[in-house]
């Protein structure tokens, strides 16, 4: 269902949407304003906040995309994560009706972000006696663009999903199954090994090889018991790792391009040293390692003549220092956003803090899911990392945020 008047005689083209909003929209609330007015006249569940409401007052909601052309106008989730900035709001609905239109629309909201920190760059500092008033409100403009980066770099993300008709997974909730089974999602596991390079994916195989140890060789229909938040942590720390292999892949296609791939290296060198310990994601226990071929005959040491050096042999090769640098998160938004998308899946964990000192997880909830759909979890997760690693990157070449 359209809900535009008169679309086909507004908007002319895209050529001519770009002159539109090149023209017409000085600023954020003029941008929300002037589209409101244009593409949802006859939208009434999408809310945006006029200047001075608070967020509080208007519904925010996860993004979504029309489900049919009935006359029930039925909508589903495309993501779990619900979006709280008004721009987050305007983009996801944009998402829904026009996704066409979502790359400029994101660029005009990196523009505006960058107007406005440029103008607050320029203001005077106020006399001593406000300087700490004029911090605390640079302080909240400065959080608000944040929240907004995190929308836009998330919408970016979702993007990519739905350009590969990939179904993210929603919210794992309570189930009337009698087996308590929680995966009820399909099986896209064809379309998430198709996003990644031949060299990324063989990682990727080995990865799940480590999380999912023998469940590999069951059933995949077999129904297992996991805890939430031991699930919750693999999901976050398989997020870690596809942005990582998709950071590390760049450079290796890179370089084998350039045919500068380094002729060989030690065999016995440690193969993967943790990044985590500086990062407050990683988890020891979430399994992320780079294991060694289990070729005796070379099969590490593929010779760069022959066209079969090897992702896994290049990745060995690297020293840990700069193996730190690759598997650590650039920015604080992307961190925000691995922890933002776990809550939204598996909600927040439910962890006190015993007398003793020791964590209690003993309300932690356990959860029934077949080696199927953990294969899912992880795949996704491992493709949502990807994904951010482009998206943040993206953003970056159009609005610097990334401290140096």
């Amino acid at each position: 269902m359209i809900c535009i008047s008169g679309l086909d005689t507004v908007l002319l083209g895209f050529d001519n949407l770009l002159l539109i909003i090149s023209t017409l929209l000085i600023d954020i609330y003029s941008f929300l304003h002037f589209l409101q007015n244009l593409l949802f006249r006859s939208c009434p569940s999408f809310c945006i906040p006029k200047l001075g409401v608070g967020l509080d007052k208007c519904r925010v909601r996860g993004l979504t995309v029309r489900a049919s052309m009935n006359s029930d106008d039925e909508l589903v989730p495309v993501a779990p994560l619900q979006l709280e900035s008004p721009v987050g709001q305007l983009l996801a609905q944009i998402l829904q009706t026009h996704p066409h239109l979502l790359p400029a629309a994101i660029d005009q909201q990196l523009e505006n972000l960058q107007t406005d920190r440029d103008a607050q760059r320029e203001e005077t500092p106020p006399s001593s006696q406000d300087l700490l008033l004029y911090r605390r409100i640079a302080e909240v403009r400065e959080k608000e663009r944040q929240k907004v980066l995190e929308d836009i770099i998330y919408c970016l993300i979702v993007q990519k999903f739905v350009d590969k008709n990939i179904s993210m997974i929603p919210k794992i909730s309570a189930t009337s199954d009698p087996a308590g089974r929680v995966d009820f999602w399909p099986n896209q596991e064809q379309k998430l090994e198709s996003i990644h390079s031949p060299e990324a994916f063989e990682m990727i195989q080995s990865h799940l090889s480590l999380v999912l140890g023998e469940r590999l060789v069951g059933p995949l229909d077999t129904i297992v018991q996991i805890s939430k938040i031991k699930l919750g942590k693999l999901y976050a720390a398989s997020i870690m790792y596809g942005y990582f292999l998709k950071r590390v892949d760049e450079r290796y296609q890179l370089e084998r391009t350039m045919k500068t791939l380094p002729e060989g290296f030690n065999e016995n060198r440690l193969s993967f040293e943790d990044p985590g310990p500086t990062n407050r994601l990683w988890d020891p226990d979430s399994l992320i390692r780079i294991p060694a071929d289990d070729d005796d005959d070379g099969g590490m040491l593929d010779s760069v003549e022959g066209g079969s050096y090897r992702l896994r042999s290049y990745v060995m090769y690297l020293d840990a220092e700069t193996l730190q640098r690759y598997a650590t998160i650039r920015s604080k938004e992307a961190i925000s956003l691995i922890e933002k998308q776990t809550q939204a899946l598996f909600g927040k964990p439910d962890v006190r803090v015993s007398e003793d000192g020791s964590l209690d997880t003993s309300n932690d909830e356990v959860i029934s899911i077949t080696f199927s759909g953990l294969t899912m979890l992880v795949l996704e997760a491992v493709a949502f990392g990807s994904f951010l690693w482009d998206s943040e990157t993206y953003v970056e070449s159009k609005y610097h945020f990334l401290k140096s």
